[in-house]
């Protein structure tokens, strides 16, 4: 096992991109005199929750990049998946403040959540297939077969 170093990179850029969404609510919240939700600027309300997107997703698929890495992922598929993690949270913001309907709007918003969900689910799925899953579901089967024998032989005593 090894330190996630190419994660780690990539965690790097994208606390840069939190940093600026973050930057961005503080900016509107000032000039907008609303300190506490969005006081009705639609703008503001889009950056929070660009932000708060954000901080939603990230999270969770770094945390399951970095075990894959851990745990022996080709460097390609770690640069594979945190290069989408990336694309995905630099598409989100330029979605949310595109005008809805607009191509933008649909290019942005809907790429962002299709790798968004997707890195999740490969990153899951991937996760889940390294378990041991083989040896545990035949360790019950072998479980299960030893109990339904017992079972049948205490039935053959009773019926003697």
């Amino acid at each position: 096992m090894h330190m996630p170093s190419i994660t780690a990179n990539y965690l790097a850029v994208l606390a840069l991109i939190y940093a600026a969404l973050a930057l961005e609510v503080i900016r509107l919240r000032r000039s907008s005199k609303a300190p506490f939700s969005d006081g009705g600027n639609e703008h503001l309300r889009c950056a929070i929750r660009a932000h708060g997107n954000f901080m939603e997703y990230v999270p969770i698929i770094t945390l399951m990049v970095a075990l894959l890495e851990m745990s022996g992922a080709s460097t390609s598929r770690v640069h594979a998946l945190m290069g989408a993690l990336v694309l995905s949270r630099l598409l989100h913001p330029i979605g949310m403040y595109a005008t809805p309907g607009s191509l933008r709007f649909a290019i942005c918003r809907s790429g962002s959540i299709v790798i968004t969900i997707g890195l999740l689910i490969i990153c899951a799925l991937t996760i889940l297939s390294r378990l041991p899953w083989a040896s545990f579901a035949d360790e019950i089967a072998d479980q299960a077969i030893a109990t339904v024998q017992f079972l049948h032989v205490i039935h053959v005593i009773l019926t003697l």
